[in-house]
Parts: structure tokens; sequence; C-alpha cells
């Protein structure tokens, strides 16, 4: 049985395959640690996968049944032009219907039960086709 793709589908190109694998295999310190929350459907039962292709973005983690991705951010996100690849990145995917959450690399080893509450929120977010607003989203700052 072979795959076919269709001519509209932009989720995991082909071209991008060798990059994401060499992305899944190299890992930073905080992609780890999240990974080990999530692999296997351990959250929720939701299936979260590494390092997914939508066009020619890679996403951190993204979770299909939610149509949500997760970016952990370090240090090289910090300046401007990172910052306007980081929002038209993330125009294009919500634009997809994809809702993007970013966390500082940091955050996820020093408030973990934060990092998980918020992707919690995020569930539901795009229920029947339509966007909905998460009433829990109004705090994006983890407690001290």
């Amino acid at each position: 049985m072979s795959f076919k793709r269709s001519r509209t589908d932009i989720h995991s190109l082909p071209d991008l395959q060798t990059f994401r694998t060499e992305l899944r295999n190299e890992l930073t310190p905080a992609e780890a640690r999240f990974w080990t929350i999530v692999k296997n459907s351990q959250l929720d039962d939701r299936k979260f996968r590494r390092q997914h292709s939508v066009g020619r973005y890679i996403l951190d983690f993204y979770c299909p049944s939610e149509r949500l991705g997760i970016e952990l951010d370090g240090k090289p996100h910090f300046n401007a032009l990172s910052d306007i690849y980081d929002q038209e990145r993330t125009w294009f995917l919500e634009r997809l219907g994809i809702k993007i959450i970013r966390f500082e690399n940091k955050v996820v080893f020093e408030n973990e039960d934060w990092v998980i509450y918020k992707i919690r929120s995020c569930y539901g977010w795009y229920e029947h086709g339509e966007r909905t607003t998460p009433s829990s989203e109004a705090d994006d700052t983890p407690p001290s």
C-alpha cells in the first residue's frame, strides 16, 4: 500500500524530511524534557509529534487533534529579526487554523506544571471549524 499525498496537503512535506529527522535526533535539552511530558500520548491521551512541518515551517511540537503547535524558545529567539520571523510564522500557521503557544526554554524546567496548565487551557480552542478563545488564556506569564 503506498501513501498518496494530496496536492493541498502541506503537512510534513517530503523536501523537509531529512531536516526534520536531524532536528528530532538533536533535540535541545528543553525539547528533550518537554518530550518526556508529552510522548506516547501520556498528556491527557493527546498525540504530539516532534519537529512537524506545516508548509515551509517546522514546529517543535504539534498536536493534530487540538490543532496546537508548541514552540520552545531559547536565546536565539530573543532578537528583533527572530521576532519578525516568529510573528510571520505564527500568522501563517494561525491562518491555517493552528494555534501556536510559546514557552521560554527555562520555563519547561522551572515550571512544568504551568506549562501543562497552559497547554490544557488551549484544548478545544478550535471547535467544529470555528475558532474559540479559551477562558484561561488571559495569564501568559508563569507564576513566580
